[in-house]
């Protein structure tokens, strides 16, 4: 069975750096498609980052240059660096990913728990 669980986020000033790990666990998949969320309190989830089916990571405009986006295929993990965190930054963030499954090449879509981040001082 899978599943996606979230770590490091927490508390941090504004200009600081955080690394979000989403780590997937489960077999006889290959990750097409991962993606971030955040969503602060009271307001709808947005996308932040993906990485695209050709490899591609992909921005908003407003993290553009702040964060990285990255995926480890070996060890089926995906982070977000996050460098100078403003205290819009702050919220629920997200992964989420569409699997592939071997061998009917089944395509699915899985969210983690979430985590929250907050920027403030």
């Amino acid at each position: 069975q899978v599943q996606l669980v979230e770590s490091g986020g927490g508390l941090v000033q504004p200009g600081g750096s955080l690394t979000l790990s989403c780590a997937i666990s489960g077999s006889g998949f290959s990750i097409y498609l991962n993606k971030w969320f955040r969503q602060p309190l009271g307001k709808q989830r947005d996308l932040v980052a993906f990485i695209s089916s050709n490899g591609s990571p992909n921005y908003v405009d407003s993290v553009k240059g702040r964060f990285t986006v990255t995926r480890d295929n070996v060890n089926n993990t995906l982070y977000l660096q996050m460098n100078n965190l403003e205290p819009e930054d702050t919220g629920v963030y997200y992964c989420n990913v569409d699997l592939i499954f071997k061998p009917d090449m089944n395509r699915k879509d899985y969210w983690g728990r979430g985590i929250q981040v907050t920027v403030s001082s």
